[in-house]
Parts: C-alpha cells; structure tokens; sequence
C-alpha cells in the first residue's frame, strides 16, 4: 500500500472515530435529558399521589358512603349523593355513547376509508377528541339546558357521552385496522356477508381492544367537572330523577375544596382518594387486557 493509500485510510478512520464519539456525547446528552424529564414528572406525579392518599384517606369511614353531603360545619355527612350521582351519569353515558362510537369506528374501519364521508367523520371525530371539556358542556347548555330553563342530569349525560363517543370511535377504528386483511379474505372465501365477517371475525378479534378503550372513557368522564357545572350542576339532597340537578363527586369536590369550612375540604380530599383509586383501576384494567391481547 502506497504511502498515499495508508494516509487516506488513516484519515478515514480518524473520521470514523470522530463520527462515533460525537455520537456517543449525543446520546448521552439525549439519554441524560429524558431522563431529567422523566424525573420531573414522577416527581410531581408522586408528589400528587402522597398529599392524596394522606389527606384523602382520613375521611374514609362509613357516613361517607351512607351520607348525603352536609351543611357547612356539620360533623356529620358523607358523599353517597355525589358518589351515587357520578356513577348514574358516567354508567348511563357509557351506555349511550358507547355503541354510537363503536358503530362509528366500524364504519371508518370497515366501509369508509376511501369514502368522502369516511373522511368528514374522521375529521369531526379528531375535533372532538380534542374538543376543550368546557366546550361541550356550554354545547349541552345551549341545546339542551337553556331551551328547558333547567339544569338536569339528562345534559350532564348527554354532555359525557360526547366525551366518551370520539374515544370509543378512534379506539374501535384503529384496532379493527390492525385486523390482518387474510382474516377478512378468508372469511369471504367461504362465502361469508360482510356483516357477518365483521361481528364475527373482525369485530371479535378486535374486542379486548375495543373494551379497553371503553375503559379508558370512563376513566376520562369519571374526573370531568367542566362540562357537569354547566349541565347537572349539583344538588346537595339525594335524588335519582334524571329531570332535575344531580350531585357528582367531581363538582361536589370543587365547591367544597373551594369553601372555608372544615368539614367540607375533608370531604373533598376523600373524594378525591375515591375518584383516584377509581380512575386508577381502570387504567389498570385497561392496560391489562391491553397486553394480554398481544
């Protein structure tokens, strides 16, 4: 090898080396940086989660299920009107929202990918989805609220199910995507309806993901208090008339977190431990059907 050759290769090399350890500082400062921001926000989280569990879970005991929410400086009370509040209008916005989004994202997944309407209705579900919660609660309160000149639970219903539907719709969607097409071609092979193939093949197929997606809904409508002061409201009695205002732990944790009573912060700090363990349930939940589905 020439003396110009061995000079040339040295040269490269040098280079190779440098390329490398530039890299490596790269990486390094990468690595380093995500790091830092996944400190940051543990260190928050954790920080949430103790002041949660030490003040929430002193005002458990049995009036706060038993209970309706007291007047101020009562010793007496609990939370059994807003606990039985939220789960009437979370559980029944479930159930309306819930096969409206899973017929929707059928419909993306299955008929309208190419379709002008497939399109318009993919991009009405990703305003939705990105919809401030505040927004849709003043919806519901000139649609539904003013026109009948009172708050009721049905708005607040009505106004978490459009919460819920552009989850559910992009949940459903993107799983039933994630269907291999031979499953679907095999199925046509037999002389199998589309309809069939899809409640039968796709749809089951795809099922763990679509609950999960369900979950992580409920999850979402179970701490959303925006759109429920403007739909619901609150009402410190028990009631389960749908006509008329309805207690939820998310309001009924505001006023009285907000409020200078005692009694009332103590409250709101257990229903804050309740709808944290809640909406942590689900999520586990959620994320273990999740990877037992792959």
């Amino acid at each position: 090898m020439s003396a110009s050759a061995r000079q040339m290769s040295l040269a490269l090399d040098n280079q190779r080396l440098a390329m490398h350890r530039r890299r490596k500082r790269v990486n390094a400062l990468a690595l380093t940086l995500a790091l830092l921001a996944m400190a940051f926000g543990v260190f928050w989280l954790i920080w949430i989660l103790f002041d949660t569990v030490r003040l929430g879970a002193g005002g458990l005991s049995l009036q706060l299920f038993t209970q309706s929410t007291p007047a101020p400086q009562e010793n007496s009370g609990g939370l059994a009107n807003a606990i039985t509040g939220s789960f009437i209008m979370v559980s029944l916005a479930t159930l309306i929202g819930t096969p409206i989004g899973v017929l929707a994202g059928i419909y993306l997944a299955e008929y309208g990918q190419r379709s002008w309407l497939g399109h318009i209705t993919q991009f009405i579900n990703d305003i939705l989805l990105s919809a401030p919660s505040i927004v849709i609660g003043l919806f519901i309160y000139a649609a539904v609220v003013a026109p009948l000149k009172s708050f009721s639970a049905f708005a607040g219903i009505l106004a978490l199910a459009l919460i819920v539907i552009p989850v559910v719709v992009r949940t459903t969607a993107t799983m039933l995507s994630l269907i291999p097409n031979s499953l679907r071609e095999a199925a046509y092979a037999l002389g199998t309806p589309k309809w069939k193939v899809i409640s039968s093949v796709t749809l089951k197929a795809s099922l763990a993901g679509v609950i999960t997606g369900v979950l992580l809904a409920v999850a979402r409508i179970a701490g959303e208090t925006a759109p429920l002061l403007f739909t619901a409201l609150s009402n410190q009695f028990f009631t389960l008339g749908l006509g008329s205002p309805m207690a939820s732990l998310p309001v009924t944790i505001f006023k009285f977190a907000m409020s200078p009573y005692e009694n009332w912060q103590k409250l709101a700090w257990a229903g804050v431990f309740l709808i944290t363990l809640g909406v942590l349930a689900l999520n586990i939940l959620a994320r273990v059907m999740f990877r037992n589905k792959h």
